[in-house]
C-alpha cells in the first residue's frame, strides 16, 4: 500500500469499497429482478387467471349437473320442489359464465371458444327440456327422455373438452413457474457467492485501515466502562477515529454529570409512580363508595315517588300522574345504572378464586337467571359441546347471561333463536353466541364495548348500555378477548379463554 494510500480518510476507503460493491451488486440485482419479474409473472398467471378459471368452469359444469338432476327429478316426480336444483343451476351457471369472461374467456380464445360451445350445447338441451318441465307440462315420452339423455351427453363432452384445455394450460403454467423458479434460484445462489466475496474483500481492507484502531480505542473506553471513570480515552489512528476518541472523551464527562442527574429524575419518577398508583385506587375506591352510597337516596326517591303514585292516584290530572310516573322510572334507571356500575367496578377489584369448571354449567346457570325473559320473548337457547375452563363463576356467569340475555332482548320477528359453542384456538377456546336477531351495523363494532353506549331508544329497548363493557371487563380479567363477528347474519359474539392444563392440546 503507498504512503499516498495510507493517508486516505476513512471515508474515501468506505467509498471506494462502496462503489466496487454497488456497481457488482447492481449487476447481480438486475438479473435477480429480471428473474423475479418472470416468477412473479408465472406465478400471478396461474393463480390470479388460469387457477380461477378452472374453479369457474367446474362451477358451471356442476351448474348444468344440477339443472340436469333438477330436470330429470322433475320429469319422474312432478313435483315442484323437485326443480329447485334446476333454478339454483341456472342462477350459478349464470355467474360461472360471468367470472370466466371476466377472466378472459372471449371469442377468439381456446377458452372462449370451449364456453362458446358448452353454451351452445346447454342451450340447445335447455330449450329441448324447457317445454317439459313447464307448468301443467304433460308426462314426458321416452323419446322425449332419450333426446334430453342425447342433448345433455353433447353438453358433457363439451364441459370435457373445456376441462381439458384448461388443465392443459395449468399444465403449461405450472412448467413456466418451475423454470421460472429455476431461474431464480440460480440468480439467489449467483448473488450470495458474489456477495460472500465482497465481504470478504471488504473485511481484509476495513480490518487493516479502521479494525485495529477501533480495537486500541474501545479497550481504553472498556476499562472506563469498568468502573475507571477517571481514566481519560485517547483516539488514535486514522482522523476520523481520533476525532471518535476525543467524542467519546466528552461524551464520559457529559455522562458523569448526565448520571447525577438521572439518579435524582429516577427518584422523582418512583414518587410519582407511587403517587399516580395511589390516585388511580383512590378513584376506584371513590367510583365503588360513590355508587354504593348513592343507593340509600335513590331507594327513598323512588319509595317515596311510588308512595306519592299510590296514595293520589286518580286525584291528580293526568299529567301529574305522568310526572310521577317519571320520577319512578328514572329513581329504577338509575338504581339500574348504579347496580350494573358496582357489577362493573368489583371486577378485579378483589379477585376471586378461579376454579375450574364445565362452561356448560355456567351456561345453565345463566339460563336459570334469564328463565323469565326465555319465556316472555319464545326464545330457544341451543348449546354444543363446551369445554372445561378455569374461571371465576360467577363472573363468567354473568358473561353468558348478558350475551344470551341481549339476543332475547334484541330479537326480530321470529322468536329468538340462540347458539353457544366453543372451538378449540392453540392454546385456548373461542366462544360464540350467536342468534337470529336484528344484528349490528359492523361501524358499531367497537363502539358496543363502550361503558353507557346504546344503540336503540330506551322506549324501544330497555337497559343501561353497560353490559357489554361488562362482558369486555371480565373476559379481559381472565387473559381473553371479546368481539363483535361484522360477517355472520344476525349477531354473533366471540370471545376467548385460555385453556386448562387438562385440554390445554385443544
Amino acid at each position: 500500500m503507498s504512503a499516498e494510500a495510507r493517508g486516505w480518510s476513512i471515508r474515501r476507503w468506505l467509498t471506494l469499497f462502496a462503489v466496487a460493491e454497488a456497481v457488482l451488486l447492481l449487476a447481480a440485482l438486475v438479473g435477480g429482478a429480471v428473474a423475479l419479474a418472470s416468477l412473479t409473472a408465472a406465478r400471478n398467471s396461474l393463480l390470479d387467471v388460469i387457477g380461477p378459471q378452472r374453479l369457474a368452469a367446474y362451477q358451471l359444469s356442476t351448474s348444468l349437473l344440477n339443472q340436469e338432476t333438477g330436470v330429470r327429478g322433475y320429469q319422474l316426480g312432478r313435483q315442484p320442489e323437485f326443480l329447485t336444483p334446476y333454478t339454483d343451476g341456472v342462477r350459478s351457471q349464470a355467474d360461472a359464465v360471468a367470472q370466466l369472461r371476466q377472466l378472459g374467456a372471449v371469442p377468439g380464445t381456446q377458452i372462449g371458444d370451449d364456453l362458446e360451445t358448452v353454451l351452445r350445447a346447454a342451450t340447445t338441451w335447455q330449450a329441448a327440456a324447457a317445454p317439459t318441465i313447464a307448468p301443467g307440462a304433460a308426462p314426458v315420452s321416452p323419446a322425449q327422455v332419450q333426446r334430453g339423455r342425447t342433448l345433455f351427453d353433447t353438453v358433457r363432452r363439451a364441459l370435457d373438452a373445456q376441462l381439458t384445455h384448461l388443465g392443459a394450460v395449468r399444465d403449461a403454467g405450472r412448467a413456466d413457474l418451475d423454470a421460472a423458479a429455476a431461474f431464480l434460484t440460480s440468480m439467489l445462489i449467483a448473488v450470495a457467492v458474489l456477495v460472500v466475496l465482497l465481504f470478504v474483500v471488504l473485511f481484509l481492507g476495513l480490518r487493516q485501515v479502521i479494525t485495529r484502531p477501533i480495537v486500541r480505542l474501545a479497550d481504553e473506553v472498556r476499562h472506563v466502562a469498568d468502573q475507571d471513570v477517571r481514566r481519560p480515552v485517547n483516539g488514535s489512528g486514522p482522523r476520523e477515529i481520533a476525532q471518535l476518541g476525543a467524542d467519546v472523551e466528552a461524551m464520559r464527562l457529559r455522562i458523569l454529570d448526565e448520571v447525577a442527574e438521572l439518579e435524582r429524575a429516577h427518584a422523582m419518577l418512583d414518587r410519582r409512580t407511587r403517587e399516580l398508583e395511589r390516585s388511580n385506587a383512590d378513584l376506584e375506591q371513590f367510583a365503588y363508595v360513590a355508587s354504593h352510597d348513592l343507593q340509600e337516596p335513590l331507594r327513598k326517591v323512588a319509595s317515596f315517588c311510588q308512595l306519592l303514585q299510590k296514595r293520589y292516584q286518580g286525584l291528580l290530572d293526568e299529567r301529574g300522574e305522568q310526572y310521577i310516573e317519571y320520577a319512578v322510572d328514572g329513581a329504577k334507571r338509575m338504581q339500574g345504572l348504579i347496580n350494573d356500575l358496582l357489577a362493573f367496578s368489583r371486577v378485579g377489584r378483589k379477585p376471586g378464586e378461579h376454579v375450574v369448571v364445565e362452561a356448560s354449567r355456567l351456561v345453565d346457570d345463566a339460563l336459570a337467571n334469564l328463565e323469565v325473559a326465555l319465556s316472555l320473548s319464545g326464545g330457544k337457547v341451543d348449546r354444543g359441546e363446551l369445554p372445561e375452563v378455569r374461571v371465576e363463576p360467577a363472573l363468567m356467569t354473568a358473561v353468558f347471561q348478558n350475551l344470551i340475555g341481549n339476543a332475547l332482548k334484541f330479537k326480530g320477528e321470529a322468536p329468538p333463536e340462540v347458539r353457544v359453542t366453543a372451538d378449540g384456538d392453540g392454546d385456548g377456546w373461542v366462544f360464540t353466541v350467536s342468534d337470529n336477531g336484528i344484528g349490528i351495523d359492523a361501524e358499531y363494532a367497537e363502539r358496543v364495548f363502550a361503558l353507557f353506549q346504546r344503540l336503540h331508544t330506551r322506549s324501544a329497548y330497555p337497559g343501561t348500555g353497560i353490559g357489554l363493557a361488562l362482558c369486555r371487563r371480565i373476559v379481559e380479567y381472565h387473559g381473553g378477548r371479546i368481539w363483535l363477528d361484522t360477517e355472520a347474519e344476525g349477531t354473533t359474539f366471540r370471545f376467548t379463554l385460555p385453556a386448562t392444563e387438562d385440554n390445554g392440546d385443544a
